[in-house]
């Protein structure tokens, strides 16, 4: 019997006769015959790829009732068997998609995002009818087994691109339920289930919640931690009066796989964190911007699931609009498809996603995309296949093609990965779904055509895009062909003639020969030999990625961090010398002329004159300052997603330590004006905002990398407008709305956090609570306040809160009326650190006057100024001159405004804010006295670490240039090959103040 028959009976057996083979459902009734056979069948000649790693030459493959029966060579075939001849083809293990959505419903538009402004109307807690969590963006309880329901469509399309099976879950919230394993056949739900819960998926975003909590990503960390520790309480019993079915959920599914799906390589590190916190270790579904901090995710140990859509190249052929893109976005656009390769030459254990790509029809096209740019076809197989297997708990029945696995493989004409390959049947669960009949030869490319005597050139596209033409003719003629299996027909009217010559043949070893009629009737015999698809010039190579091309696979370096200004190595602390400089010691020495300081191993080892350090790199500082870094009090640089969480009166649980972006080009332009540490603050939405974290500029490191080393820890509070929302474009009913709600928030929440306290001691269980934590933090001195503030009015008020509570105000933060109560100040305790000479902007700044801190610090405060600005952040040294221009103060006493006095207040001045043996080597080289305008930093340092040089700035200025230059060329010859581009978008950076009121999480 021939194959062609052979397939022939197989497929009317499965398509038409037998029910679904593995699938029968006994449970249902059955409206026909009962047909008790087993849907047995024989694959033979085939090179089998059992596994990423095994592959077995003229092999045969058994399947019985949709499972494996038998793999290998020397295969008994039962004689009952559908055998199917598949010689010269092979045989793979179906993918499995490890981040889909497939099946799911689609979710619903919100109807009015809970927020202020625009009408929208805020919604404090969840309206969701039933006994569950407060917060709509957990939806935990959400089953996705429950609501899939096959979609044939969708099947299809991932059937063509390799796929078997799903890993599905809904793609909404924060916390998103359980996944599901399913299988892609076109069968009822019942039959294509494999696994009900196989994972729980988290995310930084709360999805289509109309809640107004929370309003920022590290809101969003918070309320992930909160749930932890709420699901641990509730477990142990803590809750005698609530039932939450949210969080019985949330416990149900601690023991399965636990996936987290982020926006970037930074978040990943973020829930890589959380997932130590907790004891929990994620599967990260990632962004594909990995390899931009591959070291720091390969130390988390979490796998990752890749997307593979790949970013279009920018249409720059207007230079003015080019300039809309940065040097991010060309490099990401270059190196995105080393992502894969890069991840599997660290090591770290990866699995596949289609989500991302706008059709995941391209998804084959893709990967054979980040194949030619390194990435091994071992590792993409093992990473669509036993990876996902492994991850998720399904090794025993899918990922390989082994005996008792299920039977979802796929038969492709070639190696599956190379780039001109097709998928000709996908088997999902032991029933065939056809793309391509096995024995259709595919043609394309060019040949050389003889008709009788006549000789043409023959091009057929791979689109059935095909033309005709003579040898001597450079018009060409449209061709229409008919390829059946292994018969061909055409049909074309030669140029200048009018008629059709029709032709039919067979296609053997890649040519063609047959007979036809000419236009008069003349019976002719033909033949096309084929030239070698290059020779055709297809539509598929006038479109191959230059990117990607043998001639042009270089790429330019990762570089840290991954702006411009970024390095590919990090510096490293020096042994240096700085000799003859004016040293600005800040301590009782003063100013010292012609002296030298020594660092080594990141801290001053000597300050003096005549200092000889023979192995020492030596700087000539004759001429030139020598200071401590500028410390700035009150920045709100480096902040992702949002500066408040503006969602509640009090928001103590949230940390800036959470959400830390070490990719923010203002710490390279800060360091270019001196600074070398910044407090960043939480935003004044709020009275009680998030606790607050101090970094020191370490530009090029990772977030955790750039923090303070034991510091004690700050929060944010804030007085006046922007708290009781004055300056909104809608009402608010967010409490309080008066400044004497701001009073009673601050009295209520402090008589919580001493009940909160005694629970504690009291032995009992407790539900922990990272706001009242925070909060009892503050009342034990462990934790320290800066309070946005301007009015005396409100700044008694709250002296005057904390003498009642028992606890201490450190600092009133850009105090404009300070002044006037600088004497209670003083008293207090606590310091003040206001703007040179900011007022007129708003009604409470009113009575600003540029001689604050002068006045605050003769009346015994120690004062500071501060920037609340990334722009003026870089110009600190002069804001601090305002105080000898307008108040007449002491220069080394206005300098300590910045340096010094800020560093007293955050409780750090036994490292920074002075040029002292034993400090930390914080130090700015300025081309003159560092009060004068017309002064510059030529060198910041950070631990003895050279950040900011100003000549090598010029030299990375023209590196920066050559290298925009470099891609923007590459990029318009992706574009003239034919390759899609995308529009320029224009989107300016956030720069975070105070004023900012976000809704970044809508």
């Amino acid at each position: 019997m021939r194959p062609t028959l052979q397939f022939f009976i197989a497929l009317l057996l499965v398509a038409i006769v037998l029910p679904p083979l593995s699938m029968a459902q006994k449970t249902f009734p059955q409206n026909g015959v009962f047909d008790e056979r087993d849907g047995l069948f024989a694959f033979t000649n085939a090179t089998i790829v059992k596994s990423w790693k095994e592959k077995v030459e003229n092999a045969t493959l058994l399947i019985r009732d949709g499972r494996i029966e038998a793999v290998g060579t020397n295969i008994k075939i039962p004689t009952d068997a559908v055998v199917i001849d598949v010689k010269k083809k092979f045989i793979y293990p179906s993918f499995i998609e490890a981040f889909g959505n497939y099946g799911l419903p689609e979710l619903p538009t919100a109807s009015g995002q809970g927020g202020r402004g625009g009408g929208r109307s805020e919604q404090f807690i969840s309206n969701k009818k039933g006994a569950y969590s407060w917060n709509e963006a957990f939806k935990t309880e959400f089953k996705a087994f429950e609501a899939f329901n096959p979609n044939e469509k969708d099947a299809e399309i991932l059937r063509g691109a390799g796929f078997g099976s799903v890993i599905t879950h809904q793609q909404d919230g924060i916390s998103r339920g359980s996944a599901a394993v399913v299988s892609l056949g076109n069968e009822r739900a019942n039959n294509v289930l494999i696994k009900p819960i196989a994972a729980n998926v988290l995310s930084f975003s709360k999805g289509t919640s109309t809640q107004l909590y929370p309003t920022s990503l590290m809101g969003c960390i918070a309320l992930i931690r909160q749930t932890y520790l709420d699901g641990q309480w509730y477990a142990a019993g803590g809750s005698k009066e609530e039932k939450n079915l949210s969080l019985e959920a949330w416990n149900a599914l601690q023991n399965v796989p636990q996936v987290f799906d982020v926006g970037d390589k930074l978040e990943a590190l973020r829930a890589a964190k959380i997932g130590v916190e907790f004891g929990k270790k994620f599967i990260i579904k990632g962004r594909g911007d990995d390899y931009q901090r591959l070291s720091e995710i390969k130390a988390t140990g979490s796998p990752l699931i890749l997307p593979l859509n790949f970013p279009d190249a920018f249409d720059v052929e207007d230079p003015i609009d080019a300039l809309q893109v940065s040097l991010t976005d060309l490099k990401h656009w270059e190196l995105a498809p080393t992502n894969p390769s890069r991840v599997a030459g660290v090591g770290i254990e990866f699995a596949f996603t289609t989500t991302g790509l706008k059709n995941k029809a391209d998804f084959l096209k893709q990967m054979q995309k980040a194949i030619e740019m390194g990435l091994t076809e071992g590792d993409a197989l093992k990473a669509l296949t036993a990876t996902p297997a492994k991850l998720f708990g399904l090794e025993a029945d899918l990922g390989s093609l082994e005996k008792g696995k299920i039977a979802n493989f796929f038969i492709s004409d070639k190696d599956v990965f190379t780039k001109d390959a097709k998928i000709l049947h996908n088997w999902v669960q032991g029933k065939p779904y056809i793309l391509t009949d096995l024995d259709k030869t595919e043609l394309k490319g060019g040949y050389n055509l003889s008709i009788g005597d006549q000789n043409y050139n023959l091009v057929l596209g791979a689109k059935g895009e095909n033309t005709v033409s003579k040898s001597s003719d450079t018009s060409k003629a449209k061709l229409e062909m008919v390829n059946v299996k292994n018969t061909v027909s055409l049909m074309f009217t030669p140029t200048g003639e009018k008629g059709v010559v029709r032709l039919t043949g067979v296609i053997e070893n890649g040519n063609m020969t047959g007979r036809g009629q000419l236009i008069d009737g003349t019976w002719v015999t033909w033949k096309a030999e084929s030239k070698g698809a290059s020779a055709g010039n297809t539509d598929e190579e006038k479109k191959a990625d230059p990117s990607v091309s043998a001639s042009n696979r270089t790429v330019g370096d990762v570089i840290y961090p991954f702006i411009a200004f970024g390095k590919k190595d990090l510096p490293k602390a020096e042994r240096i010398l700085f000799k003859n400089a004016t040293v600005w010691t800040n301590e009782t020495a003063g100013v010292l002329e012609n002296t030298d300081v020594l660092i080594e191993g990141g801290k001053i080892v000597q300050v003096g004159k005549n200092v000889s350090a023979p192995t020492a790199k030596t700087i000539d500082a004759t001429g030139k300052h020598l200071t401590a870094g500028i410390i700035d009090e009150h920045s709100h640089i480096t902040v992702a997603r949002g500066v408040n969480e503006a969602a509640q009166s009090s928001t103590a649980e949230v940390r800036i330590a959470d959400v830390i972006n070490s990719d923010d080009i203002n710490i390279y332009r800060q360091l270019a004006g001196g600074v070398t540490s910044s407090h960043i603050l939480h935003g004044s939405a709020n009275a009680i905002g998030g606790q607050t974290q101090l970094i020191k500029l370490r530009f090029g490191y990772e977030p955790e990398k750039m923090k303070f080393e034991n510091w004690p820890g700050f929060i944010k509070f804030a007085l006046g407008e922007n708290v009781k929302r004055a300056n909104g474009d809608a009402v608010s009913t967010r409490f309080p709305l008066t400044r004497m709600g701001v009073e009673q928030v601050f009295d209520d929440h402090f008589t919580r956090a001493k009940e909160y306290l005694a629970d504690l001691k009291s032995g009992k269980l407790v539900r922990r609570d990272l706001e009242l934590e925070a909060l009892g933090e503050i009342l034990e001195g462990k934790r320290h306040i800066t309070c946005h503030s301007y009015v005396q009015s409100e700044i008694n008020m709250l002296l005057k809160t904390a003498d009642r509570h028992g606890f201490k105000v450190n600092t009133f933060t850009h105090i404009l009326e300070g002044y006037k109560v600088a004497d209670k100040m003083a008293k207090h305790g606590a310091a003040g650190a206001g703007f040179a000479d900011w007022w007129d902007y708003k009604y409470e700044v009113y009575d600003a006057i540029p001689q604050n801190a002068k006045l605050m610090q003769d009346a015994g405060v120690l004062s500071t100024i501060n920037s609340d600005d990334a722009e003026m952040a870089r110009r600190l040294n002069q804001e601090a001159a305002k105080s000898v221009m307008y108040a007449g103060m002491d220069e080394v006493a206005a300098w300590k405004l910045v340096t010094l006095n800020p560093a007293k207040t955050l409780k750090v001045d036994s490292r920074v804010g002075s040029v002292k043996v034993g400090k930390d080597a914080d130090l700015v080289l300025w081309s003159t006295n560092p009060l004068s305008i017309y002064a510059k930093a030529e060198q910041t340092y950070v631990d003895g670490t050279k950040f900011f040089d100003r000549e090598e700035d010029l030299k990375m200025q023209d590196e920066v240039r050559k290298e925009r230059a470099r891609l923007i060329q590459k990029v318009l010859v992706s574009k003239k090959s034919g390759m899609p581009t995308q529009a320029i978008q224009r989107r300016a950076q956030r720069l975070y103040d105070c004023e900012d009121d976000d809704d970044e999480m809508h």
